[in-house]
């Protein structure tokens, strides 16, 4: 096997790779390898593209795609929902503006915060 320049890999993706790889007696190299020849070969086979395109634009129900388009939609809702929420500052915005709101503490306690507004 030719090896490739590093990757970097999400830290949950490489220890879930980790896991798996040990019940399958595979490295965490050989598991993330794996599941992207998994990957590649579920987009090559089974996965319609257009329809994927079609719901992510919304030009299309969700509900009509098969469980594996739905499935490549949920993971794109995924990362783009994660790529937009790491550049908000929600606290910061409020606290500027001067407007209090409801969290939930790691306790699961809903805590009013208000900044002396």
């Amino acid at each position: 096997m030719a090896l490739s320049p590093p990757t970097r890999v999400e830290a949950e993706i490489y220890a879930a790779a980790k896991t798996a790889g040990s019940v399958h007696d595979r490295s965490t190299a050989q598991q993330l390898t794996h599941w992207a020849r998994i990957g590649q070969e579920l987009e090559r086979s089974v996965v319609s593209h257009a329809a994927i395109d079609d719901v992510l634009q919304g030009r299309r129900p969700y509900d009509t795609l098969g469980d594996y388009d739905q499935a490549v939609v949920r993971v794109s809702w995924a990362d783009t929902l994660k790529g937009a929420a790491s550049g908000l500052d929600l606290t910061g915005e409020l606290t500027e503006a001067g407007r209090s709101w409801s969290e939930v503490d790691n306790r699961g306690n809903v805590v009013q915060r208000n900044n002396g507004a």
